[in-house]
């Protein structure tokens, strides 16, 4: 079964000046990872399924989302030929903006990839470079996408609980729902969206910003 992409990554790699993409879905959707099988899900109980360029397994997207994307072309000043240091720049940018509205305790993960590897089915049951975390509890996941034109990560901080993504799991292996146990805005009290999108878009630097629905 073929999986429409979630972008249509051909003009994204067109754009030559930094871009952030405020996205949103109009319904759930199950975003598959880009080497993900369609199998890992039972496609007649799931909601509409997209794919996106990039590493990791499947997050479950929903309207109310902050899912925040942003674009780096080649050569702009922020670009790196790092991998792990783009992911770092992009998750100190969340960092700075949750310090704003925490006492909590909040680190960016530097390290590799970590987690049971039978979790990975699953993005948010893991920790990965440039993930978020606020007192050892993830909060922001990511993903990145590298092409000879510039990078693309994209981030998201759930507006609620995603463990009934297991729902639509063929074979959900044993301990991830407690895996996915992770921060939310209403866990975190964070207060307005709008606010904290403008505020995240300003630490990052002189992007142009785009909003984007996907149905």
């Amino acid at each position: 079964m073929s999986v429409e992409d979630l972008y249509d990554y051909d003009e994204l790699r067109k754009l030559d000046v930094p871009t952030v993409f405020v996205a949103q879905v109009k319904s759930a959707t199950l975003v598959l990872g880009g080497n993900q099988l369609i199998d890992v899900v039972d496609v007649s109980r799931t909601p509409a399924v997209r794919r996106r360029r990039g590493g990791g397994g499947l997050v479950l997207l929903r309207p109310d989302d902050l899912w925040i994307d942003w674009w780096i072309p080649h050569g702009d000043p922020l670009w790196s030929h790092d991998v792990r240091v783009s992911s770092i720049q992009v998750g100190n940018w969340w960092a700075d903006v949750l310090r704003e509205r925490t006492r909590d305790e909040v680190r960016v993960h530097e390290g590799s990839l970590k987690g049971d590897p039978t979790f990975r089915v699953v993005c948010f049951a893991g920790r990965g470079p440039g993930e978020v975390f606020v007192n050892d509890r993830k909060a922001v996941g990511l993903t990145q996408w590298r092409v000879r034109e510039g990078v693309f990560v994209s981030t998201v901080l759930h507006a609620g609980p995603t463990t009934d993504v297991l729902e639509y799991l063929r074979d959900p292996p044993a301990g991830l729902e407690e895996a996915l146990d992770h921060h939310t805005l209403t866990s975190l009290s964070l207060g307005a969206r709008d606010t904290l999108v403008a505020q995240l878009t300003k630490a990052s630097g002189l992007f142009q910003v785009r909003p984007r629905l996907f149905v």
